[in-house]
């Protein structure tokens, strides 16, 4: 376990923030690598079925796993006020609650799977293909929301090693299990998901079982489980928060996907593919957001508003520093990027996703500083503004889909993000600016009246 109340803010960010990063490079690998044997072995026509339906899982594990890492906020927060009986009982709210979404997700998108598939326009030369690849993974998504629960329980008590150690094994076994699946056993794209699914099974299970041996505090007993309708609420509140500020995202993301599948394999392709090398540019920004939402929660706790303002600004730095060497890197090896992750030489994949990705990183900047304050906002219990951000990038995006593409075809898609972000970012940043200033009246009025607790409004 690790404090994140006390020492250098930077220091102890980083420390958090580094296995973080490394297990997230480790599950983009394998998505890589899932994206590189499916085109290679099985042809473009196979990744753009799987490209074609990849924003309905993103859509729903993502709004599985805000949801435990809002549940997890408040075990951080129990933990930073030295609340050991809190720390047990959110962590088994988060467990029991997790698996009951979940259990529900699941039984929705199975049955809704015909209407998700039309709404996204999927081409009827790749809906055999999208279909059987879609319907495995989202049969296999409570295991990825218990990853996903245990990884969010052990961060919110500062431990990122074991996550890590547990997510390279998952990625590793995914690459040999899809290779067998796909090459060897000839299964074609539910080889695919077959592997991704066994393989965070896997990881699931170990690092549940890692939890409860290594950690006192997580050996449940029956009647944790007995949560109070308090708790309840208290959870769901924070949850569902973090759970609709990434669904929007999703779904801003899932109706610019049902317009490029408008544009044909060609423009699916490069679109999949400047998307995962985006997920890695951009791989900073969401592991210092959730490196800020534990550290607000921690330190919200222990009542040091303070520390929380002087952590936001060292995760701005760091992030703006990695922002100027995509730029660098989006202009230099970009077309080679994209031939790594799909094995096409066609110029038009390579052109496309290349412009992608050049017009998106110069404003990186500002992506980073929406996923701090939002995640910063989140950690210190506003679950209204970064919602709020968040729909303003549903509208936009959506708004983006009906009228920019139809005038600008794909131009217009590589535009959206970047448009939306600025709008995005102007509610978190002036909503940071005023509980800024009123922390800095909490200080004054400490400093002439001594013995007062300090707090984030």
């Amino acid at each position: 376990m690790k404090d994140l109340t006390k020492g250098n803010p930077a220091k102890v960010m980083l420390q958090f923030a580094v296995p973080v990063t490394l297990g997230n490079v480790f599950q983009l690998f394998y998505s890589l690598a899932d994206t590189r044997i499916v085109g290679s072995i099985l042809g473009e026509k196979a990744l753009a079925a799987v490209g074609a339906t990849t924003s309905i899982s993103t859509l729903f594990i993502g709004f599985l796993s805000g949801l435990t890492g809002g549940f997890a906020l408040l075990t951080a927060k129990s933990y930073g006020a030295g609340e050991k009986d809190g720390v047990r009982r959110y962590s088994a709210g988060c467990l029991l609650l997790g698996t009951l979404t979940s259990l529900f997700l699941t039984l929705v998108c199975v049955g809704c799977l015909p209407v998700f598939l039309k709404l996204l326009n999927v081409p009827d030369d790749l809906l055999a293909d999208a279909r059987s690849y879609i319907l495995i993974i989202l049969l296999g998504m409570i295991m990825t929301m218990l990853y996903n629960a245990c990884a969010n329980i052990l961060r919110s008590v500062g431990d990122t090693a074991a996550p890590l150690l547990f997510l390279m094994g998952s990625s590793l076994l995914n690459i040999v299990l899809a290779i067998l699946f796909v090459l060897n056993f000839r299964m074609g794209v539910s080889g695919a998901a077959l592997a991704t699914v066994i393989s965070q099974s896997a990881a699931a299970l170990l690092c549940l079982g890692y939890m409860i041996k290594r950690y006192p505090v997580f050996r449940f007993r029956l009647e944790d489980f007995h949560i109070t309708k308090q708790e309840v609420r208290e959870l769901y509140s924070s949850g569902l928060s973090m759970a609709f500020m990434m669904s929007l995202v999703f779904f801003g993301t899932l109706s610019l996907q049902s317009v490029i599948n408008t544009f044909g394999t060609e423009i699916i392709v490069a679109h999949t593919a400047a998307r995962k090398m985006t997920e890695f540019f951009m791989l900073p920004f969401s592991v210092m957001g959730i490196t800020m939402a534990t550290f607000c929660s921690q330190n919200m706790g222990a009542g040091k508003g303070e520390r929380i303002y002087q952590g936001i600004r060292k995760a701005l730095s760091i992030t703006f520093i990695w922002s100027g060497a995509m730029i660098l890197l989006s202009y230099t090896l970009s077309p080679f990027l994209i031939h790594l992750i799909t094995g096409s030489d066609s110029p038009g994949v390579l052109h496309t996703a290349s412009s992608y990705l050049r017009i998106n990183s110069l404003f990186y900047m500002v992506a980073a500083s929406i996923s701090i304050f939002r995640n910063a906002l989140q950690g210190c219990g506003d679950h209204k503004t970064p919602v709020v951000s968040s729909f303003i990038e549903l509208v936009g995006k959506v708004g983006i889909a009906l009228f920019l593409t139809p005038v600008f075809h794909y131009s217009g898609i590589i535009a959206a993000e970047p448009m939306v972000w600025i709008m995005m970012v102007i509610p978190l940043a002036i909503k940071i600016k005023r509980s800024g200033k009123e922390e800095g009246e909490k200080r004054y009025e400490r400093t002439c009246n001594p013995g007062r607790n300090a707090s984030l409004p």
